[in-house]
């Protein structure tokens, strides 16, 4: 890394959440449907990859780049993302149980008390005032609704069904409240600057992220409540697709990742559904987003390893700037996403 080259900011957490996502697609879709196998193992082990590599950079920031860091921490935007760190692990635990059960019950013993402390803290801000509309994204979905709702997923993976409950009502009150904060912040104020605009795709993910968890948690025929779920998170795409050319007025950035968390997880929750006996257009929808989402990771994977190739994927240093000028400066915290 050159010097004047950033370290990695904490938003790139977002590549392992979406890697880690789409690898539990296909060990979903191959449950079900029965595709090869090897395209599963490759997915989880290269998703693996990603998060161990990003931990261990983050890592290295800390211990070598602490004011940047701790900048970040206190950054309103950037803050945020840090609690993609515990998610990814979570989600890296379930990917890690089959295979390493000690190892994964591990990581999810502390990515589960990681995430809650993260959460409390993080969200503990919104409540002390004094945010600035032009900052207030669906970035602020992720310390309380994501973490939760992957929480109570990878608790009931475990057994843990009872506090993956309390999880489950813990995300699913934050999101329903946090909701309208960011819809009167999109309706009453100015419109996001195109560098945040990509940000806009984390709000696919609340309701087929939480309907996973839902899943995950009870059994049978599904009933009104998770359709309901799927029913919000189509919506939800359909909204993003029309919204799509006025987003991607924002070249291409690490950003974008911030689709694939709920790109991946509105076919498994729908493979999901089907595999519980859902019939009808959910089944016919299934394969659909499917194909979707493998095309739509896709064309992130392939953009950014043009970036790194180029050597553009990490930004220059900027989130300690940043921190201090984050009023006024969208696309210099758009670059460290």
């Amino acid at each position: 890394m050159n010097s004047n080259r950033g370290t990695i900011p904490v938003a790139f957490f977002g590549i392992a959440v979406g890697a880690l996502a789409f690898a539990n697609l296909w060990r979903v879709a191959i449950s079900v449907w029965h595709l090869p196998t090897e395209i599963g193992a490759l997915s989880t082990a290269v998703a693996l990859v990603v998060w161990v590599v990003l931990l261990a950079a983050y890592a290295h920031k800390w211990l070598a780049h602490a004011d940047e860091a701790r900048a970040e921490m206190q950054h309103p935007v950037q803050s945020s993302f840090a609690a993609l760190v515990p998610v990814s692990s979570l989600l890296a635990a379930q990917l890690l149980q089959p295979i390493a059960h000690a190892l994964a019950l591990g990581v999810f013993g502390v990515a589960m008390v990681g995430q809650l402390a993260l959460g409390v803290y993080l969200h503990g801000r919104l409540w002390q005032g004094g945010r600035k509309p032009e900052l207030v994204t669906p970035a602020i979905y992720l310390p309380s609704v994501a973490s939760s709702f992957v929480a109570g997923t990878a608790s009931a993976a475990f057994g843990f069904h009872q506090l993956g409950t309390l999880f489950f009502g813990a995300g699913l009150l934050s999101w329903l409240a946090i909701e309208s904060i960011i819809l009167h912040r999109a309706t009453v104020h100015d419109a996001l600057p195109e560098a945040l605009r990509p940000v806009l795709g984390i709000q696919l993910a609340p309701p087929v992220v939480g309907g996973v968890t839902y899943l995950s948690l009870t059994t049978g025929v599904p009933d009104l409540f998770a359709m309901m779920l799927l029913g919000y998170g189509l919506y939800q795409a359909l909204m993003l697709l029309r919204l799509l050319p006025w987003i991607r007025q924002q070249a291409f950035v690490p950003g974008y990742w911030a689709f694939s968390f709920g790109v991946a997880a509105l076919p498994t929750m729908a493979i999901r559904l089907v595999e519980r006996g859902a019939t009808g257009p959910v089944e016919w929808a299934a394969p659909v987003l499917f194909v979707a989402a493998n095309v739509i990771v896709g064309i992130l994977v392939v953009k950014t390893v043009s970036l790194l190739v180029q050597g553009k994927l990490i930004p220059p240093a900027v989130a300690a700037v940043a921190a201090q000028t984050a009023p006024v400066e969208p696309r210099r915290i758009a670059q460290a996403h």
